[in-house]
C-alpha cells in the first residue's frame, strides 16, 4: 500500500501580516512528511492570481523524516519572498510519494487563529 501522493494542491495561501506583538509571528507553513526509505525530491510552485508562477523552488527530505517549509522566510536558492497579504496556491510536486498539509498562524487579533488549509491530493 503506497502512503502518501506525489501532488499536492493548497488553494488558500495567503499569507497574513505578522501582527503588533512579537512574541508571536504570523505565518504560514507547509508540512511535508516523507514515510518511504527513498529520499524525495520536492518542487514547490506558486500561482498568482495577477503575474507569472513562481517555479523550480525545491526541498529535499530523507526517508523517514518530517519538514516544515515557512512561507515567510526565504524560498529556494534564489531566497524567493511571498509578500503580505498576498493570494497564492501552492502545488507541491515529489518524486515519490509524501502526506503534506499546510497551516496559517493569524495573529492579528488577541484570540488569534491558527488552522490548517485542506489540500487536493493527486
Amino acid at each position: 500500500m503506497a502512503i502518501g501522493n506525489k501532488n499536492w494542491v493548497f488553494c488558500d495561501g495567503y499569507l497574513p501580516p505578522h501582527g503588533d506583538n512579537p512574541d508571536f509571528e504570523g505565518h504560514e507553513a507547509l508540512m511535508l512528511t516523507n514515510l518511504n526509505k527513498k529520499k524525495a525530491t520536492i518542487e514547490l510552485t506558486l500561482v498568482f492570481e495577477d503575474k507569472d508562477p513562481v517555479e523550480g523552488i525545491f526541498v529535499e527530505l530523507d526517508g523517514m523524516r518530517t519538514t516544515c517549509v515557512r512561507m515567510d522566510h526565504p524560498l529556494g536558492k534564489d531566497g524567493f519572498m511571498l509578500g503580505e497579504a498576498e493570494q497564492y496556491t501552492v502545488w507541491v510536486k515529489s518524486d515519490v510519494p509524501i502526506c503534506a498539509c499546510f497551516g496559517r498562524l493569524d495573529v492579528r487579533q488577541t484570540n488569534m487563529a491558527y488552522y490548517s488549509v485542506e489540500g487536493y491530493a493527486f
